[in-house]
């Protein structure tokens, strides 16, 4: 018998319609016309049906209940990265391995211990600890680039978290120029495209290169024995001593640290700038309130969030009383869903004020056991971010309408010329 989920919405049928005898909605969500604007084309979909569509590949979940609901049934999906791979035909490549391998595609034990081992860096305490080290390198860069008057506003906030993450790990900051190539190429890589397959391999080997000469540098000088406090490359090489976790594996953790809180970091702040310079007021407040600059954060991930993330079922699951069989792929639209809420009041309206219930709180970050660990740190570093953005960069504006990179994947701005006042120092 199918599973029955969500007692909530139990069945009134006697069969549930299973999932591929529905008539949907098809989404070419490959377009650039769609990453230009999905909104238009989720809600034709929901007009069709009220919380699922038809993409290449398998379904994509759009409904912020449905969601919150599905993505914590943990014993009843799995992350699919192999029906990713399958998709991108990159079985036999660097990065269809990396896919298969990193953290959140490892077996149970294994994603367990990693986690759970890094998880005490990663708490709300340490992420408020990070922030001088936050807010320095968002000084640095506003000392280098805000008296230029103009610039690619996408580009700037590109340094901004592979900074930040550079000096979590004792990277040298020399680094950050290549690294920072290599993750605008891993950005793409859930875009669903093939082509894209040579240009994955090579920032893999780019990533791969600097992950390990890093750890040799480090098991040669680490930080406690010459009295310096540890950092998270010295506790993930702790751990992996302490738990037979391989050199391998801690290279793909550091690799997937540095790709998951990059686009996060990047495509968020500049979408919640190009919001912003439509809200000049609700801008210059978060120059002097640090507490809005916490609101105007949660409501920009409300209306955006860069990614969609994906499962494939365990075993059959009826849920409102639809059959998802066993091994169906399924997207989950983190990105749009809570802008285009019913549950929602003017859900298309920026409101950092707004009061939001519990079941209706973004999805940013995920939900169920793979939910982000960094999402600390990814709030306190936008945090930080926009509150010294807001002093330095006076009444900015967009000098050219801004790109948009490919939806499926770490969607976001793909370029956001602007124009600003600089602050008198």
């Amino acid at each position: 018998m199918p599973a029955q989920t969500n007692p909530q919405h139990p069945s009134g049928h006697a069969e549930p319609t299973r999932i591929d005898n529905l008539d949907l909605q098809h989404l070419a969500w490959n377009s650039a016309e769609f990453s230009a604007d999905p909104y238009a084309s989720f809600e034709a979909a929901r007009a069709v049906h009220p919380w699922l569509a038809k993409v290449n590949g398998g379904y994509v979940v759009f409904d912020l209940k449905a969601i919150r609901d599905l993505l914590v049934l943990d014993d009843q999906f799995r992350t699919s990265f192999d029906g990713v791979i399958e998709i991108m035909g990159a079985q036999d490549t660097a990065w269809g391995r990396f896919a298969q391998e990193q953290m959140i595609a490892l077996p149970e034990r294994e994603h367990r211990i990693l986690r759970d081992a890094f998880a005490a860096k990663f708490t709300p305490r340490n992420a408020n600890l990070l922030r001088p080290i936050m807010r320095e390198q968002m000084q640095r860069l506003l000392t280098e680039w805000a008296s230029k008057g103009q610039f690619d506003f996408e580009e700037f906030a590109s340094y901004y978290p592979v900074s930040v993450m550079a000096r979590m790990i004792g990277a040298p900051l020399d680094a950050i120029p290549g690294l920072r190539s290599a993750m605008e190429v891993l950005g793409l890589a859930f875009s669903l495209d093939s082509r894209l397959l040579p240009d994955l391999d090579r920032a893999m080997a780019e990533l791969d290169a600097f992950s390990y000469q890093l750890i040799a540098e480090r098991r040669a000088k680490p930080h406690a024995r010459f009295g310096t406090e540890p950092d998270l490359l010295d506790l993930l090489l702790e751990a992996g001593s302490e738990h037979g976790i391989t050199d391998r594996q801690v290279a793909d953790l550091l690799i997937f640290l540095f790709v998951a809180g990059y686009d996060t970091s990047k495509n968020v702040l500049t979408y919640m700038i190009h919001v912003l310079i439509s809200h000049p007021q609700s801008y210059q407040r978060c120059a002097t309130d640090m507490d809005y600059c916490r609101k105007v954060v949660e409501e920009t991930l409300r209306m955006f969030t860069p990614a969609f993330t994906f499962r494939a079922t365990k075993e059959d699951i009826v849920y409102r009383d639809v059959l998802i069989p066993k091994g169906t792929m399924m997207f989950f639209a983190l990105n749009v869903a809570g802008r285009i809420s019913s549950d929602i009041a003017h859900s298309y309206d920026f409101d950092p004020e707004r009061t939001t219930k519990a079941d209706q709180r973004h999805v940013g970050f995920g939900l169920g056991k793979h939910m982000c660990l960094g999402q600390y740190i990814a709030r306190a570093q936008l945090q930080e971010a926009l509150h010294l953005i807001a002093q330095h960069l006076l009444q900015p504006r967009e000098s050219a309408p801004p790109g948009w990179r490919p939806f499926p994947g770490n969607w976001g701005i793909k370029g956001l010329p602007i124009e600003f006042e600089p602050a008198v120092p």
